[in-house]
């Protein structure tokens, strides 16, 4: 439990307060409801955010935000509708849609894979969010009800068209008889009955660079070769897994992956610019759509480094240029090598979904 999931929880907890004062009688109550949504809504962003800067992303969170935001909207739009200041009808949409995305991540759940929020399913929920401010609002200021009722039409519209979207994202899931992608990535074996071993973000990695047709490719430094190691538990993955370099020394850092020496002299081996230039020195080397690197202090130094323990850069490498990412892990050598891995995969997952995009626009 950390402080992204304490935030995504506190709406969960927002709700009856709401429903309180949405159904109470007193000067001002709908205002302060109205005003108390909007900033339960604003931690929806926040958490978000703080959970990749602090890298802090977990399967719970990805889980939890989405529900979380399901159950907050649509608890306030009951009360409404029992108020009489929406349509059943428009809370019946929205839920057939929460019931079908939640029904698909149930199917994806059971194949090992956590099905996160995409962009569309975010505007979807700010739509939603604005709408049920401005029906609140509506009530003790009626020059409000055109605008409340441009805005459940705007909202309508995203939640079916991002209900589609999630549908044709993971059609892969419950589309029927297209088995050619679950040979190729059946889970792994072992004894009858036994679990996979596969990491779900190596997996739904593997399931999407399999469809986009991508290869990558891997530089490492603090993970000392843990990324590759889960990239390749999943059965198929030399299809779109080509190779690697550990590069834990510096002279390796500058033979092997071409960074140049000034590089690490002025900033160090555990730096955005090392990290950028690591990832694009292993994508040239192996000829691979999508690269990343990892570089960073996963424990105790003996060499005296003024950096903090847990630091660590992760740079993704695509034709269409670079990023890097600073986070600071909070745990041991093993840990933070872990949360290391796990988040250079969430990048992945990242960047192969955005070049899906800009090749289907």
């Amino acid at each position: 439990m950390n402080l992204p999931n304490l935030l995504t929880l506190s709406r969960l907890a927002a709700i009856p307060v709401l429903m309180v004062l949405l159904i109470a009688r007193f000067p001002g109550h709908d205002e302060l409801a109205a005003a108390l949504f909007v900033l339960f809504s604003l931690t929806d962003t926040l958490d978000g955010q703080l959970a990749r800067r602090r890298g802090t992303v977990s399967n719970l969170g990805t889980f939890l935000d989405p529900l979380a935001d399901k159950l907050f909207v649509l608890s306030v739009l009951i009360v409404l509708v029992q108020e009489g200041l929406v349509a059943a009808w428009v809370v019946v949409v929205i839920f057939s849609r929460e019931l079908l995305i939640t029904i698909l991540r149930s199917v994806g759940a059971a194949q090992g894979r956590v099905i996160g929020a995409a962009p569309l399913g975010k505007t979807k929920t700010v739509t939603q969010m604005a709408a049920v401010a401005l029906l609140i609002l509506q009530r003790p200021y009626p020059i409000l009800v055109p605008a409340a009722a441009l805005a459940v039409a705007i909202a309508v519209v995203f939640t079916i068209s991002s209900g589609i979207d999630y549908l044709w994202r993971f059609r892969h899931l419950i589309r029927p008889g297209d088995s050619s992608l679950a040979v190729r990535l059946a889970p792994s074996g072992g004894a009858p009955g036994a679990e996979s071993p596969v990491d779900p973000l190596a997996r739904e990695l593997g399931t999407l660079l399999v469809e986009a047709g991508l290869t990558v490719s891997v530089a490492e430094s603090c993970t000392g070769g843990l990324l590759a190691s889960l990239i390749t538990d999943q059965p198929g993955s030399s299809a779109y897994f080509v190779g690697g370099v550990i590069a834990y020394s510096d002279e390796i850092k500058r033979d092997q992956l071409g960074v140049p020496a000034a590089l690490l002299k002025r900033y160090g081996a555990v730096s955005k610019e090392v990290a950028l230039a690591m990832a694009e020195g292993v994508r040239t080397r192996f000829g691979t759509a999508l690269a990343v690197s990892t570089t960073g202090i996963a424990g105790p130094d003996s060499d005296g480094s003024k950096k903090p323990v847990g630091l660590t850069y992760i740079a993704v490498a695509a034709a269409n240029g670079s990023s890097c990412h600073e986070y600071t892990f909070s745990g041991d050598r093993w840990s933070n090598r872990r949360q290391a891995a796990g988040q250079a995969m969430r990048l992945l997952i990242e960047e192969v979904h955005a070049a899906a995009g800009k090749i289907a626009s």
